[in-house]
Formats: structure tokens, sequence, C-alpha cells
């Protein structure tokens, strides 16, 4: 699986564990090995520009997602094929302030965000209250399998 990690932000951050989750997000939604993913880290400003380029809104946001080949999650039996899943893009600033509210590490935060974006590139969304259910569910799975993988590593 490639997912390549860079950090354009001044905010220093723990790479290879998003690079981990990433990875294992990918594995439990049985997308390929050979899938490729691209997280991108960026100041208030670069994210300014895409959400009000990509979204038409104002302001930095905390995560975008931008979906290349549509793939989809498989199944244990039949993974998703091999492609470009697209690109998840974080605002480490919006994210502490975010994480300070919530009371938790600006980690947790951003490993939440990356499992987040990578959900809507998988096709999830959050719209209506019963996807909103099941892709929050997927994403609490996700970090909590996660957790439990990273304290045994």
């Amino acid at each position: 699986m490639s997912i390549e990690v860079n950090n354009e932000s001044a905010v220093e951050v723990d790479e290879a564990a998003l690079q981990r989750l990433a990875s294992y997000a990918l594995d439990s939604m049985h997308v390929s090995t050979e899938a490729e993913l691209a997280i991108l880290l960026v100041d208030e400003a670069a994210m300014e520009q895409l959400h009000v380029q990509w979204m038409d809104e104002p302001g930095p946001t905390d995560v975008l997602s931008f979906p290349m080949d549509e793939l989809r999650p498989g199944t244990e039996d039949d993974p998703t094929p091999a492609g470009l899943l697209g690109d998840v893009v974080l605002c480490p600033q919006v994210a502490a302030a975010q994480a300070e509210a919530a009371g938790h590490p600006l980690m947790d935060e951003l490993k939440l965000l990356t499992a987040h974006g990578i959900l809507h590139l998988l096709g999830f969304d959050h719209a209506e209250p019963a996807e909103e259910r099941e892709m929050f569910g997927i994403q609490r799975d996700i970090l909590l399998g996660f957790a439990v993988a990273e304290r045994r590593r």
C-alpha cells in the first residue's frame, strides 16, 4: 500500500502514526494493498484557499477529501482493486483548536480527521442521519481498533 504523508504546515506532527492509521483503516476496509493514498498537512491559508475553491465556503476547515478513482470498500474475499484512492488534506491549526475544545491531544484529533477523510474517499457521507450513524460508527471502530493495535506495537 502506498501512503504518502507530506507535512507542509508549520506544526510538528507524528507523520508515521498517521501513516500507520491510514494503513490500518485501508486494511480494515479491505482496500487493495496496491492502492495509493496521499495525506497532506497544510497551513490555514492553504486550507482556506482549497475550501473556497472546492467547497465554495469561506475560511479554513479541518479536513478535505479529494477522491480519484472512486474506490469503494471491499470484502475479505473481494478486496477493492488497486487504484488511486485520492488525497486527504488536513489543517493542523484548525485541528488544534478542535482538540483543545474537545479536551484531547492534537494527534487524537488528526487521527480522527484522517480516518474521517479516508471514509469520505471510500464513498461514505454524513448528510443524512442514517449515513452519519454508519460512517461515524465505522470511524469509531477504526480508531478503537487502531488504538489497540498501537498498544500492542
